[in-house]
């Protein structure tokens, strides 16, 4: 039977002459189009359709790892844990209320840090009790790849340029209603993290019927229209010491900070095993926080040893040069409310001297790494406390 005219007719033999069409197409594009797909589950069903794709999947140069769940081990009690129960749950005569505070903030986030250690380590991080993939194994298929850590399922991969691995959850627990996301880029040690919280997020209550006076203002609430220029630095105000204010946002930031270091550490053996890569960023499905590391950060850890933190599973901290700023409420497009706004943003005190900026270099000046370290509407929140009076902290290395 004839087809239409220029096409092979079926039941002939034109196929079968012709051969499959989809092996004209050069490798150069069915690269790209792998790229495109990035999902390393997809690429791994793409790997299995035929020998050339199974030699191509492993020269694509942009993955995405989502890690859907992981399943740790019981760990033992960590040593921070064992001080406490020993000491009844009171803070060791002579240490004081920070070392007390300390220690509650890293038992509070020592189990999701060691459930972060079997999600990213080689070494442990398998769920089940699957035999680790060896490096000359093909990409392996999408129903074993959710058993092995990202180290193991991008061993294979050989030309990797840009990297996104995503965690099921953020490691830090908060209530329902607070906000809190970081950002923080990493090279052998913290270039710098943005911090922004809330001690709650809510709608805005419509106003009862009312005729407006044309002189009356709300004070409280900071809108996004708020045009005046930053106020000098000042010291904390006494305001936040009050109602347990200040604690929580020291804590917020030592969270933040230690989550981050617990990320940077564990992304060692990933870097290690892959010298072409020139971007990585590790995020969470939460969207609590996100390391970025570029192609100059990158190289700065392969040649410049990480750092460790006594014998935790993180990179030690620099001393630290933070800005603070705080609004009591701020309103959001959409009607969204923050109350107790804090914007915390922090670099190496190191890296600010060597600057020759002293600190206005982490200043709202030229700071468009604190204004563009969040999508909106958080992005406008941020914006926001940068017009607001600007805090200065210090902290030690630890």
């Amino acid at each position: 039977m004839e087809g239409r005219e220029g096409w092979p007719r079926c039941g002939g033999g034109d196929w079968e002459e012709e051969g499959d069409q989809f092996e004209r197409l050069p490798d150069a594009v069915l690269l790209d189009v792998f790229d495109r797909i990035g999902d390393v589950k997809a690429l791994g069903r793409c790997a299995l359709v035929s020998r050339r794709f199974h030699a191509l999947v492993p020269l694509v140069d942009s993955v995405f790892v989502r890690v859907d769940c992981v399943i740790p081990d019981d760990p033992a009690p960590s040593s921070a844990g064992r001080e406490e129960a020993a000491e009844g749950g009171q803070p060791t005569r002579g240490r004081g209320a920070l070392a007390h505070l300390a220690r509650l903030v890293l038992g509070s986030i020592v189990r999701p840090i060691q459930a972060l250690g079997q999600i990213l380590s080689p070494a442990t991080a398998t769920v089940s009790r699957r035999s680790v993939v060896p490096p000359s194994t093909p990409p392996p298929t999408a129903g074993d790849i959710s058993h092995h850590s990202p180290s193991e399922v991008l061993r294979s991969f050989k030309e990797l340029r840009r990297l996104r691995i995503e965690l099921p959850t953020g490691e830090l627990g908060i209530e329902d209603g607070v906000l809190l996301k970081w950002k923080a880029d990493f090279g052998s040690t913290l270039g710098s993290c943005v911090i922004l919280g809330a001690s709650s997020v809510s709608s805005k209550p419509s106003p009862p019927p009312a005729t407006p006076s044309p002189t009356s203002t709300d004070s409280s609430v900071t809108s996004l229209d708020s045009s005046r220029e930053p106020d000098e630095l000042v010291n904390i105000p006494d305001s936040l010491y009050t109602n347990g204010g200040l604690k929580l946002r020291v804590v917020w930031t030592i969270s933040s900070l230690i989550a981050a270091s617990a990320r940077h550490y564990l992304l060692q053996p990933i870097i290690a095993d892959h010298s072409t890569l020139e971007s990585l960023d590790l995020t969470d499905a939460d969207g609590q926080g996100v390391l970025t590391m570029d192609k100059r950060q990158l190289q700065e850890l392969r040649v410049r040893p990480v750092s460790t933190s006594g014998n935790s599973h993180r990179t030690l901290m620099p001393a630290l040069s933070m800005r603070l700023w705080y609004a009591p409420h701020i309103e959001l497009p959409g009607g969204q409310l923050l109350k107790g706004a804090t914007l915390v943003a922090i670099r190496p005190s190191e890296d600010v001297l060597k600057e020759g900026g002293g600190v206005e270099a982490a200043g709202p000046i030229g700071a468009t790494w604190i204004s563009d370290a969040f999508e909106e509407p958080y992005r406008s929140a941020t914006q926001v406390l940068l017009k607001q009076r600007t805090y200065s902290l210090e902290m030690n290395s630890f």
